[in-house]
C-alpha cells in the first residue's frame, strides 16, 4: 500500500537528512518509479564511522555477498505480517540490491577500524587469511510488534583449509513509530548499525 506524502513532508525529505548516532541515513536521488507513475524514495544504509587506528592486525579478510531468501535479494523494503507473510512496502526502496548494499557497509565498517591488513570482495582476487560469509535471515519491519528487525548469521572460514573457525548470529530490534518508508528505513538502518558494531567487534576480537 502506498502512503501519500504531503508536499511539506516531501520537500523536507528531499532536502534534509535522517540522523542516527554516528551515522547518516539520507534519501538519495529519486530513481525509477514502481506503479502508478509515482517515484519511490531511495534510502541508503550507513557504515560504522571511522575510528582511530590502534595498530593494524597482520591478517586480511574477504567479505562475500550475503545470501538470503528471494525477497531479500531485491532492493525493496520488506514488511513481515503477523502471520509470517512478506510484502514490499510501497513508496521506498534501497540504494542497491540489499545483499550488495550490506556487503559494502560491512567492508567499509571493517576498513574503518584500521585493525586489518586488508578487507576485500571475492572479485578483487586479493589473497586473504579468512573469508566472511553470511546469510540475511531477517531484514524487515515486523508489523505485529512494530519493530525493525535485522538478523544476520556469519561464519569466519580459514582460506585454504575451508575450516569454520568461528560462527555467530547477530540480531537487533529497533521500535518504529509507524510502517511508512521513512520510519522503516530509519529503523532498519539503526538495527543494522547495532549488528555491524557487534559483527566488527567479533571479527576483530573473536568475541
Amino acid at each position: 500500500m502506498r502512503l501519500p506524502l504531503s508536499p511539506a513532508l516531501a520537500g523536507r525529505l528531499l532536502s534534509g537528512r535522517f540522523l542516527r548516532a554516528g551515522a547518516l541515513l539520507a534519501p538519495l536521488a529519486l530513481l525509477g518509479g514502481c506503479g502508478g507513475g509515482a517515484t519511490p524514495l531511495t534510502f541508503d544504509l550507513a557504515a560504522l564511522p571511522g575510528q582511530a587506528r590502534a595498530g593494524g592486525a597482520a591478517r586480511s579478510i574477504v567479505v562475500s555477498e550475503p545470501v538470503g531468501l528471494q525477497p531479500m535479494e531485491a532492493d525493496r523494503i520488506i514488511v513481515r505480517e503477523p502471520g509470517g507473510s512478506l510484502s514490499f512496502l510501497g513508496g521506498g526502496q534501497w540504494a542497491d540490491r540489499l545483499p550488495r548494499l550490506i556487503q559494502t557497509r560491512v567492508i567499509q565498517s571493517l576498513e574503518n577500524t584500521g585493525r586489518l591488513r586488508s578487507v576485500s570482495r571475492p572479485t578483487d582476487k586479493v589473497p586473504s587469511d579468512y573469508q566472511l560469509v553470511s546469510e540475511i535471515r531477517e531484514f524487515d519491519i515486523n508489523s505485529g510488534t512494530g519493530e525493525a528487525v535485522v538478523d544476520l548469521s556469519a561464519k569466519l572460514i580459514a582460506e585454504g583449509s575451508g575450516r569454520v573457525v568461528n560462527a555467530r548470529v547477530f540480531t537487533a530490534r529497533v521500535p518504529v513509530q509507524k510502517v511508512d518508508p521513512q520510519s522503516a528505513a530509519a529503523g532498519l538502518d539503526a538495527a543494522l548499525g547495532q549488528v555491524l558494531a557487534d559483527l566488527v567487534r567479533w571479527v576483530n576480537t573473536g568475541r
